[in-house]
């Protein structure tokens, strides 16, 4: 990994990261690695709770399996087209979403995004979900997730996301 692959756009009248990804699978399949928690969890972390009250306790064990967890708000469920919702890290929560959709060559393409605070360092978050994005990737071809090396994305990638943020 050597180019940032993000984007920041206005989104609402608020700026937020967006990163694509595609996958030669179908969305209901792209959906459940991003919300079947023993999937979820092969490449950033996993949830514990019942979604249908709207909220989850989400452990982000990629690196530290014995993560704390923290609540997630979820906002918005659409299976298997989006999915929106916060976190619970008072003045450093995240509103994070993504969307799946059918490309022309019958692939689905994943939207991630995230809504960017005034206090958020693009610089590192960027770099940070193109990592766990491609662990995604990875997951879901089958590939071991170990193979994507953060080395490859941090500090990396940190400047072209710095520019990014400048330049807009």
């Amino acid at each position: 990994m050597t180019e940032i692959t993000g984007n920041v756009c206005d989104i609402d009248g608020k700026p937020n990261l967006v990163i694509l990804r595609r996958f030669r699978a179908t969305a209901e399949e792209v959906w459940r690695e991003l919300t079947d928690s023993a999937r979820l969890e092969r490449w950033i972390g996993r949830w514990e709770g019942d979604p249908t009250t709207g909220h989850v306790t989400f452990f982000m064990t990629a690196e530290d399996p014995d993560a704390s967890g923290e609540e997630y708000t979820i906002l918005e469920c659409d299976r298997p087209r989006r999915f929106a919702g916060d976190t619970s890290a008072g003045s450093g929560a995240w509103h994070l979403w993504f969307e799946l959709a059918p490309d022309e060559h019958g692939d689905t393409v994943l939207t991630f995004g995230q809504r960017l605070g005034p206090e958020d360092e693009v610089g590192s978050i960027g770099p940070g979900w193109e990592y766990y994005l491609d662990r995604l990737v990875a997951a879901q071809a089958g590939v071991a997730v170990d193979s994507v090396n953060w080395d490859d994305y941090f500090p990396a990638l940190q400047p072209g996301y710095e520019r990014l943020v400048a330049g807009g």
